[in-house]
């Protein structure tokens, strides 16, 4: 739908961000379309979101239950055919609902408002519809069994995971976890104890059936209105899934994947020293091959059923991944070891790459066949133009190149792109299959960037010989940025004198795709994840309540830039 050889503007956006003309406490399909007007009649191309899969405890999108199932509260229940405006109303009264609209995702009491909104409908649909064996019965059995590769294991996981309050699979009782096992439990049940088991089953497929839907309608709205749809998907998936449980053997469970050490870290000791143990499972990529990939296949396939293009986070995990033979729980114990310390709890492994090291020209060769084998496994399911690669970070000289070549856009952070002399790449250098972009959800907004500059010039103002060299550095991050975006510093400068001239920059390099947050679109400080902190503030940040006319005149005049660039 948008052509690599042609330019375009995006927009990245949190769904749980979005406000909605019915709010019920976080973003969901209607506020998506909502903002996919907005997006049109400013000139945006292209929508970006976070991964849509269902959360877990920590509710990280990019932690998800299950590659497949999406998200219960991006579900709009005004859309669901068997909830009536009286459900909705004599339920919502029950909760705080102009509570839940103002300041931040208060996950708890929207996912207990949601659950309650999706039980009544269930509870109607049975009642009526599968009572009767109409045509709406007959449209979700035939959903159960066009998708029963994924749902069945999935269903029966969710059951059980709400049974025993935690989605951790492994604390769960012996006999339930396995799929196999479980199932087994479950036909061994007494008839009244199996039918309301089965039940559950059906309401756990009925929330998908509602939300597959609603993402289909969504996604051919979006068309209508002249936008893509851009989804992600996590390289890795939670240890404690839906899959894991069911699949096993498609996952290396001895390794847990990762990042390696990182000195810039200083703060961290851990990650210093050993690097980033993110907790997800590696994969047995021999398993995958042995059934041609179908679980890669059908993950990129139901993606593709909501979103028109996606990124794959992390797309440097098909060509080798740094894995830990030990869990994320483990950490602090191995924190302080040494390395022959270390070896001896783990049977002689160490933190590692998978399946090589870039160490040799031959491993750094296998490495590029290997991802550029899994990447084409995808490109033969979904088509050309549908993938792009997350390739952040530390990145193997081979990766971009092999990206480019299976025309997969890659991404360009102008503040990391750096020539040989040191100076920022020109955006006009950039090759034309790739997205441009200041920020992800991981990264500080440009405001937040600017006004750390402009903190520590003002503080060296007051104490120049002590902050002699944090006022050169500031100075000098902040007008290789304004260079790279065709503008002078020559003094301190407000934030709202440069903003404009930033997205100006962003919108005229050579990238196919020039993505801002909503966030630098706007010109606010707001942060949606700070990388490896659990707290209520992360996955939570939303829009002020009324950001359309709040920011009417900042939109209006990105619009113009984008126009201007000839985006």
């Amino acid at each position: 739908m948008i052509p690599l050889t042609q330019r375009h503007a995006g927009v990245l956006v949190p769904l749980f961000a979005l406000r909605g003309p019915a709010d019920l406490g976080c973003g969901d399909v209607s506020a998506l379309r909502a903002f996919i007007d907005w997006a049109a009649s400013h000139s945006f191309r292209l929508v970006q979101l976070l991964p849509v899969n269902e959360t877990g405890g920590d509710n990280s999108p990019y932690n998800a239950i299950s590659s497949v199932a999406i998200e219960p509260s991006t579900i709009d229940p005004h859309l669901i055919a068997d909830l009536s405006a009286a459900d909705i109303e004599s339920i919502a009264a029950k909760h705080d609902i102009a509570s839940l609209r103002q300041g931040a995702v208060k996950w708890a009491a929207v996912k207990r408002l949601r659950n309650e909104l999706l039980r009544r409908a269930f509870e109607s649909f049975m009642a009526r519809s599968w009572a009767a064996n109409d045509d709406r019965a007959k449209a979700f059995d035939a959903f159960i069994k066009t998708e029963s590769r994924w749902i069945e294991g999935y269903a029966l996981f969710r059951v059980l995971m709400a049974r025993h309050g935690t989605e951790a699979w492994d604390t769960w009782p012996e006999e339930l976890r396995a799929y196999d096992s479980a199932t087994r439990w479950l036909n061994a049940l007494r008839d009244g104890h199996r039918a309301a088991f089965e039940h559950e089953l059906r309401f756990v497929c009925y929330v998908q059936w509602q939300a597959f839907e609603q993402w289909r309608a969504v996604k051919r709205y979006a068309e209508e209105r002249g936008v893509a749809l851009m989804g992600d998907i996590p390289f890795g998936v939670n240890y404690s899934s839906a899959d894991v449980w069911a699949a096993p053997h498609l996952f290396d469970l001895k390794w847990s994947g990762g990042a390696p050490p990182e000195p810039a870290f200083a703060d961290d000791e851990f990650v210093r020293r050993w690097g980033q143990n993110w907790g997800v499972p590696l994969y047995s990529w021999a398993a995958h091959r042995a059934d041609g990939f179908a679980w890669w296949r059908q993950r990129v396939r139901k993606v593709e059923e909501a979103f028109h293009l996606f990124r794959i986070d992390h797309v440097l995990g098909f060509y080798r991944i740094y894995g830990f033979p030990w869990r994320p729980q483990r950490n602090a114990e191995f924190a302080p070891l040494s390395p022959d310390e270390a070896r001896a709890l783990t049977a002689g492994e160490l933190p590692r790459f998978h399946e090589h090291a870039d160490d040799t020209p031959e491993h750094r060769a296998m490495n590029r066949a290997q991802g550029q084998e899994f990447l084409r496994v995808l490109q033969d399911e979904v088509g050309p133009g549908a993938l792009v690669g997350e390739d952040l970070g530390t990145v193997p000289e081979y990766v971009r190149p092999s990206l480019l070549s299976l025309e997969i856009p890659g991404f360009k952070v102008p503040q990391w792109e750096n020539e040989q002399d040191g100076r920022l790449t020109p955006g006009a250098d950039y090759p034309r299959c790739t997205i441009a972009t200041y920020a992800t959800h991981d990264h500080d907004p440009l405001r937040v960037m600017w006004e750390r500059w402009m903190s520590v010039i003002r503080a060296a103002l007051a104490d120049p010989q002590q902050l002699y060299a944090e006022n050169e550095r500031a100075w000098g991050e902040l007008r290789a940025l304004a260079g790279w975006a065709g503008f002078d510093v020559p003094c301190m400068m407000d934030f709202s004198e440069v903003h404009g001239r930033f997205l100006e920059g962003l919108f005229r390099c050579n990238s196919s795709v020039a993505i801002a947050m909503i966030t630098d679109v706007l010109g606010t400080a707001d942060r949606f994840n700070v990388p490896g902190s659990v707290s209520a503030d992360n996955w939570s940040a939303r829009l002020p309540v009324r950001w359309e006319s709040e920011f009417a005149g900042t939109a209006k005049s990105v619009a113009a830039l984008i126009r201007a660039s000839g985006r």
